[in-house]
C-alpha cells in the first residue's frame, strides 16, 4: 500500500499543478480561436422588451442602439420560408393555435398587439410592425451584423435552407448555429461546417465535467461561443415552466456550479465567447460581467448600451 501511495500521490499532485497552470495559460496547448466577430452586446429575438420580439422593426432598433448580435430562432412555412420565430406553435405570440409548418407564408397571422417579455415577467412589448420577419429579409437589411441562429427541430429542410440563405449572402463567417439538442447540432453542422458553433446541453455537461475533472485544459474544443441562462434571474425575472427550476435548492446549486469565473476566464483566452442572459436590469448586466461573461443578452439592447456607457465598458 505505501509503494502505491508512494507513486500516485506524487502523480495526483503533478496532474493537478499542471491542470490548474495550463487551466489559467491555455495559449500552452491551444491556439487562440480568431472568429470573425466580437460581441459583448447581443439582443435577444431581436430586443423583445422594447419592441415585439423578432420583428423587422425590432432587429432595427436594435441595432440602431447599439447591438453587435441578434439572437434569434427559426421555422420553415408549409411553402419553404424561413421565418423567424421562437415558437413553432403560435398561440402565445398571436393568440391562434396553429403552428408555422402548417401555414403558408402569406397565412401567418400577426402578432399580438401586446406581448409579454419571456424574461421580464409582468413586462410587456408593443410595436407598430406585427408582421413575422423572414430570416432573409434579416439578412439583406443588415449584411454585416453577427447573428446567432438556434434550430429547435431536427429538420433537414430547415437546416438546409438556412445554410443555403447563409451562403447565398456570404455569412458563414458571421452566422452561428445555436441549439440545445446534440442531434440537431451534429446535422447543423454536418449542412455546414464552416458556420461557427455554440454549446449544446449535453456539450455544456461535459463541459462542466472536463473543468471539474481539472481535464479542460488537455481537451481541444471545436464550439466557439457558450450561450447559457445567469441563473440568479430564475424565479425572480424569469418564471420557467419545468418546476425543476422552480426549487430554489435547485436554482441555488445550478449558479454555484455553472457561474464559475476561473471557467469563463479559461473559455475567454481560448477564443471562446461566453454570453450570459437574459439580462434585463443593471443588476443582472454587472453580475454576468463580474462573473467573467465576455457579452451580455438582453430584452432591452438600449438599457445594455446605457449600462455599459456608463460603466466605460470596452467592446
Amino acid at each position: 500500500m505505501s509503494s502505491f501511495l508512494y507513486f500516485v500521490l506524487p502523480a495526483l499532485g503533478g496532474y493537478t499543478l499542471a491542470s490548474v497552470y495550463l487551466l489559467k495559460n491555455p495559449h500552452i496547448l491551444h491556439r487562440k480561436k480568431r472568429t470573425a466577430f466580437y460581441s459583448t452586446r447581443i439582443s435577444h429575438r431581436g430586443g423583445c422588451g422594447e419592441r415585439i420580439e423578432s420583428t423587422m422593426e425590432a432587429f432595427t432598433n436594435a441595432v440602431e442602439q447599439g447591438t453587435q448580435m441578434l439572437e434569434l430562432d427559426c421555422h420553415l412555412t408549409n411553402d419553404g420560408h424561413v421565418v423567424v420565430s421562437h415558437d413553432e406553435n403560435l398561440r402565445r405570440q398571436t393568440g391562434q393555435d396553429v403552428t408555422i409548418s402548417s401555414l403558408n407564408l402569406k397565412d401567418l397571422p400577426l402578432y399580438k398587439e401586446r406581448l409579454e417579455v419571456t424574461f421580464y415577467a409582468g413586462r410587456f412589448s408593443s410595436g407598430a410592425d406585427r408582421r413575422f420577419a423572414l430570416l432573409e429579409d434579416v439578412f439583406r437589411k443588415f449584411p454585416e451584423m453577427p447573428v446567432s441562429i438556434e434550430i429547435k427541430e431536427n429538420n433537414h429542410q430547415l437546416i438546409e435552407t438556412v445554410s443555403d440563405l447563409v451562403k447565398r449572402y456570404n455569412r458563414e463567417e458571421i452566422t452561428v448555429w445555436a441549439s440545445v439538442k446534440s442531434s440537431v447540432m451534429e446535422e447543423c453542422r454536418r449542412t455546414n461546417d464552416s458556420m461557427p458553433y455554440s454549446f449544446t446541453m449535453s456539450r455544456g455537461l461535459v463541459l462542466l465535467l472536463l473543468y471539474y475533472s481539472g481535464l479542460l485544459p488537455f481537451v481541444p474544443l471545436g464550439e466557439s461561443l457558450l450561450q447559457f441562462y445567469l441563473p440568479r434571474i430564475i424565479n425572480r425575472m424569469y418564471i420557467p415552466e419545468n418546476a425543476i427550476l422552480r426549487n430554489k435548492a435547485v436554482v441555488y446549486l445550478l449558479d454555484k456550479i455553472t457561474m464559475r469565473k476561473s471557467l469563463f476566464k479559461h473559455l475567454a483566452a481560448r477564443g471562446i465567447q461566453v454570453h450570459l442572459f437574459v439580462c434585463n436590469i443593471d443588476e443582472d448586466i454587472k453580475a454576468a460581467l463580474d462573473v467573467g461573461a465576455t457579452g451580455v443578452m438582453s430584452d432591452y439592447p438600449s438599457l445594455l448600451s446605457s449600462y455599459l456607457s456608463r460603466n466605460r465598458r470596452q467592446d
